[in-house]
């Protein structure tokens, strides 16, 4: 079961990432861009995925993952529930959506660093 501490502290140490508190809820954005949002009550992530798999992941894992809400369908998007992912998981997803919205040589060089993935 992961909770917002799992993902939190890897959110703060990717490079040009920073924490934002809007509207209660805690966000991460590299720039003006978000890549991981959590709910106010922090049982929900949501984070930056890929549009065109979105309906794979959530179609597959429906326990785990669902859509995100109408107003952010446009986006690459995708909801989840905190307690369904393991914390692996959960901090995977947090690498994979900042990697979306960096340079792509910081991407390779976070996974140089990172041979064997977050952790």
């Amino acid at each position: 079961m992961a909770t917002i501490a799992d993902v939190r502290a890897l959110g703060s140490t990717l490079e040009r990432s920073y924490e934002v508190l809007v509207r209660g809820r805690i966000k991460f954005r590299v720039g003006q861009l978000v890549y991981v949002a959590f709910s106010a009550d922090e049982r929900t992530m949501e984070f930056g995925f890929p549009k065109e798999m979105r309906e794979g992941l959530v179609g597959g894992q429906p326990d785990k993952f669902s859509m995100p809400s109408p107003s952010d369908m446009r986006f690459h998007w995708v909801r989840s529930d905190l307690a369904a992912l393991d914390p692996a998981e959960a901090r995977e997803f947090v690498v994979d959506a900042w990697r979306m919205v960096v340079p792509q040589k910081l991407a390779r060089a976070y996974d140089l660093a990172h041979p064997d993935g977050p952790g």
